[in-house]
């Protein structure tokens, strides 16, 4: 069975790559979730998953806000990870019983989020949710982006990126089309 790159550099050199990875579908014009923050919009993913499944088998952990978290508990089915999920909040207090096992509640800057989740033994990890994004982004947290593009213009929602003060430069290292929904692949030039 082939391995990682990833897992063969840790195997061969005893240093572990470390990455934050961002995965996440927009409008054309840049929207996560429309007006109402619903994602009626976004293709089925019964027939194809745009290679989700195999991004979450590279991480280790995933990190989102109380706003993807919520939308995520609305879905119909059974909790959708497998990995350990860290939901950053200011609001949420205490877990329902159903996801004390799945789920830990963490607060502060993204810098100390992630020195406290790599500590715990997590280093390649998927952020989630817009806010989330947008916050990392600012402290330069972000190696990697995949971002899949679906062909509708909302006119308006939850935008994935916001103002920021400085310049973040990534480089697109991949590009496909999938039933004509375009995913782009970007990686952080620093």
């Amino acid at each position: 069975m082939l391995q990682s790159n990833a897992f063969l550099f840790k195997y061969f050199t005893g240093i572990n790559i470390v990455k934050n990875s961002v995965f996440i579908a927009t409008s054309l014009d840049g929207y996560i979730a429309d007006i109402d923050e619903k994602l009626d919009w976004l293709p089925s993913c019964e027939e194809d998953d745009f290679g989700f499944d195999e991004f979450v088998e590279k991480i280790d952990a995933i990190v989102m806000g109380t706003n993807t978290f919520n939308m995520v508990c609305s879905f119909d089915g059974a909790w959708p990870y497998t990995k350990p999920v860290f939901v950053v909040s200011n609001s949420i207090t205490e877990l329902d019983c159903e996801y004390k096992d799945k789920v830990s509640l963490i607060k502060g800057s993204p810098t100390e989020l992630i020195s406290d989740i790599h500590s715990q033994g997590y280093k390649n990890l998927y952020i989630d949710g817009g806010v989330i994004i947008q916050n990392f982004l600012r402290e330069d947290l972000i190696d990697e982006m995949i971002i899949t593009t679906i062909p509708i213009i909302l006119g308006a929602g939850k935008p994935l990126f916001s103002q920021f003060e400085t310049r973040i430069n990534f480089e697109c290292i991949g590009s496909k089309v999938v039933k004509g929904i375009v995913q782009n692949h970007y990686k952080r030039v620093k």
